[in-house]
């Protein structure tokens, strides 16, 4: 407990006042008058920061005791609150509190803690030009020994981490807000002194219990299931907690605190933690964090901390931000898909990917949500136009998570999808890379993330590791069926890992399939009734399994808990298969890619002599999640999406280049589906000199939709050349063609004609059951053209088809969509159409390009079909086009 304390030394006894903080300063300055300065000025800081915590924490009178022996500085802090123990905190580098026994530990030559019956007291010595020794824990306090186990499931540690950080400096700010008003603490922010004693005093317990937990279970573990002893009386006291912090993160988001508000993750994990403490106090069930209801999907389901090794690894274009909007990680596909080489982006700012008319809102939405805590577009499919490094607009679609990395961070992880645009004109930029993830390469090995190759360079993986990692690789990359590989693979875990394996994949419905059952005695035979697909999923299933693939584990399975309430039909089968097989012990580990789970491997060992242990789970970790890239890889080989869409890219026209009008186009596919669709647009000129103007919509979202559409696009391109006819006509005889060859098929379709007469632009236009076309004039106002309405395509083929005719002002902005631009479950048409005019209007003075990114940008989000528009301006005569 360091050097006792000299007879006669004075001391100095301190109200627990923050003023106080600097007298104390003073007497330890005062007190080793004659010692080296340095060493003076730092026992002076660290007893501030002992006193700092007397004041905060004990929040009772505090003791100081200061000399020196031959050059050696001595000092000791005391308070009268014996039964509250230290909580040390990680030394994360960016927590705003915590640092003061972090700073004891680090430059202190020896420190400690003593508790008597009256007081405790901490005690620090500097030892000049002596060597620091090596860091010692801190002495706790023994815990009361009335206490509730909690059980916490599948923490992910690293959001642990930020959360409890976040929280602390909330009740720090709260506490300094009241003390400024010369009031109590917290009195200044509409929280009474009472409920912030009480929250403080919780948030401490809870971080110690947390710690005391955290030592049990594997420390680099990326999710931790966690069984906490907290005081059995302490459930009115997290309930206060919890209360004190949301109000203290409204006042954050007012602006009130010297601190921003929670992100949505972090507000998110706070309440689940503490909604779990207080309610399995009272005798509530335990719900794990992967199966906790109302998470914003702004959370990455990568439960691991944030790795800039694996971001930069990954194959599907990926961009990592900090949150002062600078790239800290970009891979080799996004800075590829953009122009760039991954070292040129790191360190800018994000907006230099970025068009010019969507940096400030970007700058806007960013700052509003690191001020606000609420999201705009965290979690959702956004499509945006990106910037290539030659000027060109790549149209995308962003989804943005955020996660927490070790060092208290939160990284901002925006991933790149590829969405087919309208081919450049005649001699313009093209861009003729696929958007699509190639195929793993034959013979190499599953990528070794950061916490393997440590392992690796500290020796503590054996060599049949690296072997195992390599021979999985091998395995995925020697068959192109992918059902083959994971036999192949499994076969390797199990000659060196394993005593039997089994693999485990969601089907396109989300259904469980058991690909293979592979035992390492190829004597030993498996009933058929274990393979194949499993029941449904329920949503309260709590089993290993079920929790693996909701985005827990890998788990480590010790024993097998009897079947009961909250168990499924899924735990039902795996259990049956382990009677039948035998197991002492097993790991699930999730097959996980690009933030999303499509399966999972099961290892199992028999005999009791060597079981899995906690030390087995990094290593599994790591090998699944090479094994889970090279299965990602097998089934985008597999899989129609790339052959779709460079089929939908190819079918999507060239834009005319007109005098007096400008075009533009967008076409989006739906983000649920990876096949092709039936919307279309088109514009050509025809040989009198108007330019025709196509928007349609063929019923079906498949392969034969798309087939009808590229027909019934030709027809009517064939059609509107033949004869220069009104639109109405041109539609009717489209209507007799498609019905005389497929009297099945049938489509909406609006077609018009832009004629320049003299100094004025005319439209005449023909509807076929479409959407009517929008015009905004540059004043900003909208209406939609209801004139030369007509029935379906493939209806009637003798119906008569009206056509309507529309002065189109120089400045005027025409708008012809396709139904997935407005149509939503729960809002009527009508409602729907009111709102797409409206934010057109405001858009009106827009660059016409600018004009149809912000309606993608407004009304592309979270639709679940296709979206098609065609957007034309006449421009003044003699005007540039």
């Amino acid at each position: 407990m360091g050097s006792p304390i000299p007879p006669g030394v004075p001391s100095r006894r301190l109200a627990p006042q923050p003023a106080n903080v600097a007298a104390a300063r003073s007497f330890v300055r005062a007190a080793l008058d004659g010692v080296d300065p340095d060493v003076v000025q730092t026992a002076a800081l660290l007893a501030g920061e002992l006193v700092t915590n007397v004041i905060l924490h004990a929040r009772t009178e505090a003791e100081v005791w200061a000399w020196q022996v031959d050059g050696q500085a001595h000092v000791r802090v005391a308070d009268r609150r014996p039964d509250r123990g230290l909580v040390p905190h990680e030394r994360h580098p960016y927590a705003t509190t915590g640092r003061g026994l972090a700073l004891v530990e680090e430059l202190s030559s020896g420190h400690g803690v003593h508790s008597g019956a009256e007081r405790k007291t901490v005690w620090f010595e500097l030892w000049p030009g002596a060597p620091v020794p090596p860091l010692s824990p801190w002495e706790t306090v023994a815990p009361p020994a009335a206490r509730v186990t909690v059980t916490l499931n599948d923490v992910p540690y690293a959001l642990y981490g930020a959360a409890q950080q976040h929280w602390e400096a909330l009740l720090r700010e709260t506490h300094l807000a009241g003390a400024a008003t010369d009031g109590a603490p917290g009195t200044g922010t509409g929280v009474s002194p009472r409920d912030l004693v009480v929250a403080q005093d919780m948030s401490h317990t809870i971080g110690a219990c947390m710690t005391a937990a955290v030592e049990q279970e594997t420390p680099d573990s990326s999710t931790l299931s966690l069984r906490v002893a907290f005081p059995a009386d302490s459930a009115g006291a997290v309930a206060t907690l919890r209360r004190v912090l949301d109000g203290a993160d409204a006042l954050a988001q007012q602006g009130s605190l010297l601190t921003l508000p929670a992100l949505p993750q972090i507000r998110a994990f706070r309440h689940w933690l503490l909604d779990q403490i207080a309610g399995q106090l009272s005798g509530g069930p335990a719900t794990a964090w992967t199966l906790a209801s109302g998470v914003t999907g702004s959370v990455s389901r990568d439960l691991g901390p944030w790795d800039a090794s694996e971001a930069e690894a990954a194959q599907v274009p990926t961009v990592a931000a900090d949150d002062r909007n600078r790239i800290i990680a970009v891979n080799e596909a996004a800075a590829g898909l953009l122009g760039w080489q991954p070292h040129e982006l790191v360190g800018q700012r994000l907006t230099v990917l970025m068009p010019e008319h969507l940096r400030h809102r970007h700058v806007t939405a960013f700052t509003s949500l690191l001020l606000t805590g609420e999201p705009r577009i965290l979690g959702r499919s956004v499509p945006v136009p990106a910037l290539h490094r030659d000027g060109r607009q790549i149209p995308v679609r962003l989804a943005v998570q955020t996660q927490e990395a070790v060092d208290g961070r939160t990284v901002f992880v925006a991933q790149l999808s590829a969405t087919t645009a309208p081919p450049a004109p005649p001699g313009g930029p093209s861009d003729d890379r696929p958007a699509t993830r190639p195929a793993a390469s034959a013979g190499l090995p599953p990528a070794t993330p950061h916490r393997t190759r440590a392992a690796l360079r500290a020796g503590t993986a054996a060599p049949e590791w690296l072997e195992l990692f390599a021979d999985t690789g091998q395995a995925l990359a020697g068959t192109l069926d992918l059902d083959e590989g994971l036999r192949r693979t499994c076969h390797v875990l199990t000659r060196s890992l394993a005593d039997w394996c089994t693999a485990d994949l969601l089907d396109e419905q989300g259904r469980l399939v058991r690909v293979c059952i592979v035992h390492r005695d190829d004597r030993v035979t498996v009933a058929g009734e274990h393979f194949g697909r499993f029941p449904p999923l329920t949503a309260d299933a709590r089993g290993p399994l079920p929790r693996v693939l909701r985005g827990a584990g890998p788990l480590l399975l010790t024993d097998s808990p009897p079947l009961g309430r909250g168990h499924s039909r899924v735990d039902a089968r795996q259990r049956a298969l382990v009677d039948q097989l035998g197991g002492s012990s097993a790991v699930v580990a999730p097959l996980r890619a690009q933030g999303r789970i499509f399966g999972a491997l099961t290892l199992v060992r028999v005999r009791d002599e060597h079981p899995f242990t906690r030390r087995d789970v990094p290593l599994i970790a790591e090998l699944v999640r090479g094994i889970a890239l090279g299965v990602d890889n097998a089934r985008l080989h597999q899989s129609v999406h790339s052959s779709a869409e460079q089929l939908q890219r190819a079918l999507l026209p060239t834009l005319p280049r007109c005098d007096r009008l400008e075009l533009a186009a967008r076409y989006l596919p739906s983000r649920s589906t990876a096949e092709v669709g039936g919307d279309w647009y088109d514009a050509f000129l025809l040989p009198g000199g108007e330019t025709a103007l196509v928007v349609g919509d063929v019923a079906g979202h498949d392969l034969k939709a798309a087939v009808a559409m590229s027909a019934l696009r030709n027809m009517l391109r064939g059609i509107a050349v033949d004869r220069q006819e009104p639109p109405g006509d041109v539609l009717r005889r489209l209507d007799l063609a498609s019905h005389t060859l497929d009297q099945r098929s049938t489509a909406t379709c609006v077609y018009a004609l832009v004629r320049l007469d003299g100094g004025a632009t005319v439209l005449h236009h023909s509807s076929a059951g479409h959407l009517p076309p929008l015009l905004i004039t540059p004043a900003g106002q909208a209406r939609y053209l209801d004139g030369g309405r007509g029935v379906l395509i493939g209806m009637d083929p003798d119906l008569p088809r009206p056509s309507a005719c529309e002065p189109l002002p120089p400045g005027s902005t025409l708008l012809l969509f396709t139904d997935g631009l407005i149509e939503r479950r729960g809002e009527s048409l009508t409602d729907a159409m009111t709102r797409l005019g409206r934010h057109a209007a405001a858009h009106a003075g827009d660059p016409l390009e600018v004009f149809c990114d912000e309606l993608v940008i407004a009304f592309g989000a979270d639709t679940t079909d296709d979206i098609a528009l065609l957007a034309l301006r006449p421009t003044a005569p003699g005007a540039p086009a």
